[in-house]
């Protein structure tokens, strides 16, 4: 990995990625997607890690992808070399929740690198947008996709189209973001909830974020049979026995993650 690019750390049962680009405000480029895929894969393979922090810094989780690395390419560059595609969606690989901590500007690439966190902490002075369309493109890494699904047809055609802006409170509103904290705060925030969150048994936790996800992927029927096959396959887990042991003793679990 890249230290430079990504810096890394781990908090007891938190890992904690920094997009590490400040003079860039975070332009995301491959080297930078490349460094956090690393990342994030070594986390994921770490049995001592059970919820990752994803972060930037205080004026910017990600401006945005590079403009310009990518004004000189041209169609076979970006088909051939599988722009985007390549590097950028590792972080859907993870079965380990993610949580974006977004401080100042997600925009673009930036945004839509938070939307495809579990789940997003907003700092009070966070602002997101889609604003591909005034440099004569649209979103590539999943904007038209993701951001209707997050907060309805009509406010996402209205960034994607116009490039609006949008702040943490309108964020809020929409549904975008699940809270919003003081910005001196993030950092604190977010890993305070990773915290609470990697204390759980590792296996309901992948379980459970895989079973929301569904939820986007297939009908109610069949995701509610999805959620009740996984529901009955935890009850083989040790951790299982132990969480509703301690509840019947009034203890708090000792979990294993098995």
């Amino acid at each position: 990995m890249q230290e430079d690019l990504v810096l890394a750390r781990k908090e007891g049962r938190v890992g904690i990625l920094q997009l590490n680009r400040p003079a860039q405000l975070n332009a995301l480029n491959d080297a930078l997607m490349d460094a956090l895929g690393i990342a994030l894969l070594a986390m994921e393979q770490d049995n001592d890690i059970g919820c990752i922090v994803l972060t930037g810094s205080a004026k910017a989780f990600a401006a945005g992808a590079d403009i310009a690395a990518m004004q000189p390419m041209n169609y076979i560059n970006v088909v051939r070399n599988n722009f985007i595609g390549r590097n950028w969606e590792t972080i859907l690989t993870l079965r380990k929740p993610v949580i974006a901590a977004v401080a100042g500007y997600a925009l673009g690439g930036g945004c839509e690198l938070a939307m495809m966190c579990d789940f997003i902490i907003a700092a009070d002075n966070a602002k997101f947008g889609q604003p591909e369309i005034k440099i004569g493109v649209i979103p590539g890494a999943g904007g038209t996709q993701r951001l209707p699904r997050a907060i309805s047809k009509s406010k996402a055609m209205d960034m994607v189209l116009t490039g609006r802006m949008m702040d943490a409170q309108e964020a809020e509103r929409a549904g975008l973001v699940s809270r919003i904290v003081p910005a001196d705060k993030l950092e604190q925030e977010a890993i305070e909830a990773a915290t609470i969150i990697a204390a759980m048994s590792l296996p309901s936790v992948m379980a459970a974020k895989e079973a929301v996800n569904r939820a986007y992927e297939s009908t109610l029927n069949e995701g509610v049979l999805f959620e009740r096959r996984t529901f009955h396959a935890l009850f083989g887990t040790l951790d299982q026995k132990e969480g509703m042991t301690a509840f019947l003793e009034k203890r708090k679990p000792d979990f294993k993650h098995e």
